[in-house]
């Protein structure tokens, strides 16, 4: 059993660090797609994820489209604060894809538009706030999907 983690041009090593913690922790694998805002090596990267990064499952794609190619009969959703529905109401089911936007400014308008559909947000309960952080983000899907799985 596991979830897919997708991170679309990630921008911060710290938060990357973080999911891939948290992408451990939670028996997911970690999909970082180029480009990133940041070298791999980056010592902020690794801090954030500790001694754990050797033990992840990591998967790098040279862009979108090779992260498309790759994968094109995976189940997929996208998490974005433009999405219609709550991320709660997803089908969570094995192997389940979860893409994210980079911390900018979240996912490209080409993928929102071809994937309504699909695109779920975290609801939010403040006009004062536009989003969550990424690794917060992650964290919430992930555990919610990992709850309904289980």
């Amino acid at each position: 059993m596991g979830l897919n983690i997708v991170l679309i041009a990630p921008e911060i090593p710290n938060n990357t660090g973080n999911i891939g913690r948290l992408s451990l922790a939670s028996g997911s694998n970690l999909h970082l797609v180029k480009p990133f805002g940041f070298e791999i090596s980056d010592a902020r990267l690794k801090r954030a994820g500790l001694d754990y990064w050797q033990h992840l499952s990591v998967t790098i794609y040279e862009n979108i489209e090779d992260f498309f190619n790759k994968n094109k009969d995976a189940s997929m959703v996208f998490l974005s604060s433009h999405g219609k529905s709550a991320h709660w109401s997803i089908d969570f089911k094995d192997e389940l894809f979860l893409v994210f936007g980079k911390e900018s400014v979240g996912l490209p308008k080409s993928i929102l538009e071809k994937h309504t559909d699909k695109t779920y947000k975290i609801p939010l309960y403040s006009e004062h706030v536009r989003s969550l952080n990424i690794a917060n983000s992650v964290g919430i899907v992930v555990y919610e999907g990992l709850k309904q799985l289980k």
